[in-house]
């Protein structure tokens, strides 16, 4: 395979470096917050956010309030992007069935779908108050049936961020924090005097936020392992360079350490596209942020052939895939590792982050080689169950039990399987502890 890189991001190495050093903060918060919790949670929160309430949920009043500070269309916006990303989950949840067959006379197994008790749902507020992810975390929780979801972001301005309040409180949250950071995450996560704990946190974050749930994993579930947001862009000469450059640059605005990649078969397209982000972010907005990303993380790798950018995108694994090529449905066929796929010039990242249905909170850092993204079967747990209805299923499943037993060497295990032979089966030749012999002719 002949691939050649334009342009390179950083090494494994410096990024390697950086994450350790996180690792080694955010143990430290986790611990104060275990020995101290609301203590803790509210000299934090005062430290990074300058925000230290008597208590950090919100009350029906001041959500009302929230509320009231949007307009008429802001909150049909909130409700049209609502609806579209529910109705998916609801078609989702749908195609989840409870199990139960005979699988031979005597023999019931099945399995039931059971949603998670209490989940916990980070919403980003900082340089860039993530609406969206409220509907994406908090309203898929609802449609999976969780019954106590708690939904928390930090302040904003010094105070609620009034958007994200509505978006939480029209999703169906049950409590409502002003909370932001690890400081959120390790309250949820390992409960406070006054912040009961959850079994499961989900939604994304910065670095630190990613870590503290990481290393929290265990103690409670999480939806994934998220990092930086990534966006690939596979294009060929049918694509121009002012659509692969805002395709880049709109998620590289994500952060200082998001990667984003340009895989092309066209060398005069990935040349035109270097150029073309060199003028854009020149007059993007938020260019102090992408420039950055662009410089450190970005890169733009040439392939001779559709089959060699299949190759390289399901090594990269990357979280979000945009197609911008003659034949997009070419890669839906045969891409096997990314987050979620956007075909074709008429999609982009910014539908699927923002409106058009399916979830935005997807894997990184490779990830996408064995997991999808956020979506109702985050929050439910596949649990099996069996009974058997006939004394002759018992003892003929505990004759084959009892031997396999044996051959593991499990002698307690195999009596549990003798009992039900005796018993059911009235062999009383057989011995205790034991493999069941074969019936006598």
């Amino acid at each position: 395979m002949t691939v050649r890189y334009l342009k390179k991001g950083k090494d494994d190495q410096a990024i390697a470096e950086s994450d350790a050093k996180v690792r080694a903060i955010v143990e430290t918060i986790l611990a104060d917050i275990e020995k101290r919790g609301d203590d803790a949670v509210r000299d934090l929160s005062k430290k990074f956010d300058n925000w230290a309430p008597r208590d950090f949920h919100l009350g029906q009043a001041e959500i009302e309030a929230a509320v009231k500070q949007l307009s008429p269309l802001q909150i049909e916006d909130i409700k049209f992007a609502q609806k579209q990303i529910g109705g998916f989950a609801t078609i989702q949840r749908a195609s989840m069935k409870d199990v139960e067959v005979e699988t031979m006379p005597g023999v019931v197994l099945g399995h039931k779908h059971i949603p998670v008790n209490a989940v916990g749902c980070y919403i980003p507020g900082g340089k860039y108050p993530m609406i969206a992810s409220a509907h994406m975390s908090v309203l898929t929780a609802k449609v999976a049936g969780v019954r106590r979801v708690v939904s928390t972001a930090p302040p904003f301005q010094g105070a609620p961020h009034p958007a994200i309040v509505a978006a939480m409180h029209f999703a169906g949250a049950d409590e409502i924090l002003v909370l932001g950071g690890v400081q959120a995450i390790g309250a949820m996560a390992l409960g406070t005097g006054s912040i009961a704990a959850v079994d499961m946190l989900v939604g994304p974050g910065n670095m630190y936020v990613a870590e503290a749930k990481r290393q929290l994993f265990g103690r409670v579930g999480i939806d994934l392992f998220a990092g930086p947001t990534e966006t690939l862009v596979i294009a060929d000469s049918t694509a121009d360079a002012e659509m692969c450059a805002v395709d880049l640059l709109g998620q590289a605005e994500h952060g200082p350490t998001s990667p984003a990649i340009l895989l092309t078969t066209d060398e005069t397209l990935a040349r035109e596209t270097l150029a073309e982000i060199d003028r854009q972010l020149r007059i993007l907005p938020t260019a102090d942020v992408a420039r950055i990303s662009w410089a450190d993380y970005g890169q733009v790798i040439l392939c001779d052939t559709d089959e060699e950018m299949i190759e390289v995108a399901d090594d990269l694994a990357y979280e979000h895939v945009q197609v911008l090529t003659k034949d997009p449905d070419f890669f839906l066929k045969h891409l096997t590792n990314y987050g979620a796929l956007f075909l074709g010039p008429r999609t982009n990242v910014s539908f699927g982050d923002k409106v058009i249905g399916t979830n935005h909170t997807l894997p990184t850092k490779r990830a996408a080689r064995y997991t999808g993204g956020l979506w109702v079967g985050k929050f439910i747990k596949t649990c099996t169950y069996q009974k058997v209805t006939s004394d002759e299923a018992s003892a003929l499943i505990g004759e084959y039990g009892s031997r396999l037993c044996h051959m593991e060497n499990f002698a307690g295990h195999a009596e549990q399987a003798n009992l039900r032979v005796r018993r059911y089966g009235d062999r009383a030749d057989v011995p205790w502890y034991e493999p069941v012999p074969p019936k006598a002719a």
